[in-house]
């Protein structure tokens, strides 16, 4: 058998040379194990806990539709989204316009419209009007109109239209000789007849001797409403038919135009109906 060489024992270590370590306290090792693995083990919980925290936060991934593929786009590339309906309509103002270029389509009827297709003229302000005594009663007869401004001229039919004219012979003086009946259109206004049996009437806004030719608009044309003047004793002769227009000479012709607060329009739309020039039969 082999020799086994006894161990000294621990209770007697002076006996061999054997001397226990005395500079730390005996179990320390151990406990500095068991610290080291307590943290560990902390540090791992903690790791846990926050992964799981992350995910439990993160939004779960869903399939997202295909996208058309009119607007599918190359990677790498910068894509712009095409623009919604509301984005695509054009502004205010620019369809109107672009319309009659014929680049859009004309406004639906639903749309409201930027502007008018016919814008309509503004009505024109009447004449000044002042005591209704003023105004001659219409009656069957015959009367001749002197201008206020021009008072050496009439109104004297030469070539079917009606200018304003010195007279002097006796042909000139028939000719500036109308019987003054009550209105075609309105009894309430006048219309003057010539002694061949014709009318003065309105035709392109120029006073022209005229037959009656039966219709409607004849008999407005041939219409007018006398309204006090602002000079005494004269009158202005507006349209029945184009109210706000009156009958004025402009280089001694007379026509119907607009009124305006202009001292001269006032004067050469004023007019005075006198005792006829010429002989005439009742």
């Amino acid at each position: 058998m082999p020799e086994q060489t006894p161990r000294p024992p621990q209770d007697h270590p002076w006996d061999t040379g054997w001397t226990p370590d005395t500079a730390r306290t005996p179990g320390t090792r151990r406990l500095w194990l068991a610290g080291v693995l307590a943290l560990a083990t902390v540090a791992a919980c903690a790791t846990a806990i926050s992964v799981t925290d992350r995910h439990r936060d993160r939004p779960e991934r869903t399939t997202a539709a295909p996208a058309p593929s009119d607007q599918v786009t190359e990677p790498g590339l910068i894509s712009f989204g095409s623009p919604s309906p509301s984005e695509a309509a054009s502004p205010a103002g620019e369809t109107d316009e672009k319309a009659a270029d014929g680049e859009r389509t004309p406004r639906t009827p639903d749309a409201p419209a930027h502007r008018s297709a016919t814008p309509s003229a503004p009505a024109a302000p009447s004449a000044p009007r002042t005591s209704p005594t003023a105004v001659p009663e219409p009656s069957a007869t015959w009367r001749s109109l002197r201008s206020v401004n021009q008072p050496d001229r009439f109104w004297h039919v030469t070539g079917g239209l009606v200018r304003l004219d010195p007279v002097g012979s006796a042909r000139d003086r028939a000719d500036a000789t109308f019987k003054l009946v009550k209105g075609l259109a309105d009894s309430s206004c006048s219309s003057f007849a010539t002694a061949d049996g014709g009318y003065l009437r309105h035709r392109d806004f120029v006073l022209r001797a005229e037959h009656d030719d039966g219709s409607a608009l004849f008999e407005k044309d041939a219409t007018f409403c006398a309204r006090p003047a602002e000079v005494s004793g004269a009158v202005v002769l507006e349209s029945v038919n184009f109210p706000g227009r009156f009958l004025r000479h402009r280089d001694f012709l007379l026509r119907l135009d607009p009124f305006r607060y202009d001292p001269l329009y006032r004067a050469d739309s004023a007019f005075r109906l006198v005792d006829g020039l010429g002989t005439r039969a009742p």
